[in-house]
């Protein structure tokens, strides 16, 4: 990235991956793809947007990885589009696809990066396996940093962490045409978190096909609305901490 990172760290997940050497190349004005070497294996992002920016999305893919996202290259459009809502766009690909503990790993990790160069608040977006991804991650930091979460017919196994975020704002969908995840197991997840939005797609299968226009439409407003609910409940937090302390004295 053009700007260089703001904060230091000694022991956080970026500094556990035990990166041998980065490499950043400018793709456009508005996206940079970076490569992590490990010795476990190559870490790849592809960041949209200023790297200043404090309010991210975190996307991430299947049990096979992949960058693209659900129908019709959903993360790469987001990336596209975003930007202009003062929303970065971080797209993971993970050292090891289908293992779980490692991609939860790369993805904190990703956020943590992010997180130098001044980002605040996260939501992490996971398909198919990913939801499982984008649950743990949410789960390892809190609400204040990561208030939302949404999946594309997630996967059920591994998002037991989901009974953590009864606080976030959770958004899943599911392809009613699915035959790969049935729409259960989005269901399943929303009964653990005891919170969150089921949106079922008549005629979507696995790869959320033919729904990719409508997600976006959705997400398009949707994930600006989380920040900004976020914020206004982190400010009257704030302010009630004010009274509190204002009665006291």
């Amino acid at each position: 990235m053009s700007d260089e990172p703001t904060t230091d760290s000694s022991s956080g997940p970026l500094d556990l991956l035990g990166v041998m050497a980065m490499q950043t190349v400018p793709v456009d004005e508005n996206l940079d793809h970076l490569e992590l070497y490990t010795s476990r294996g190559l870490l790849s992002l592809l960041w949209h947007g200023d790297a200043g920016l404090s309010k991210v999305i975190v996307c991430v893919g299947g049990a096979m990885g992949g960058l693209l996202g659900p129908d019709g290259g959903l993360y790469h459009r987001l990336g596209r589009l975003l930007p202009d809502h003062g929303i970065g766009v971080l797209r993971v690909s993970y050292r090891r696809p289908n293992d779980l503990s490692m991609c939860v790993h790369d993805t904190v990790a990703a956020m943590e990066l992010a997180g130098r160069h001044g980002a605040q608040q996260f939501v992490t977006l996971g398909h198919s396996f990913g939801g499982a991804v984008a649950i743990q991650a949410a789960a390892h930091l809190d609400r204040a940093m990561v208030p939302g979460v949404v999946t594309f017919a997630t996967q059920s196994a591994g998002c037991e962490p989901a009974d953590q975020l009864s606080d976030r704002n959770l958004l899943f969908f599911h392809g009613m045409n699915d035959t790969i995840l049935p729409p259960q197991a989005s269901e399943m997840v929303r009964m653990l978190a005891e919170t969150g939005e089921l949106v079922l797609l008549p005629g979507v299968d696995h790869l959320m096909h033919p729904a990719g226009d409508e997600l976006l439409e959705r997400l398009l407003t949707h994930l600006p609305a989380v920040f900004e609910a976020a914020d206004g409940v982190d400010s009257q937090s704030q302010a009630d901490d004010q009274d509190g302390r204002n009665a006291t004295s």
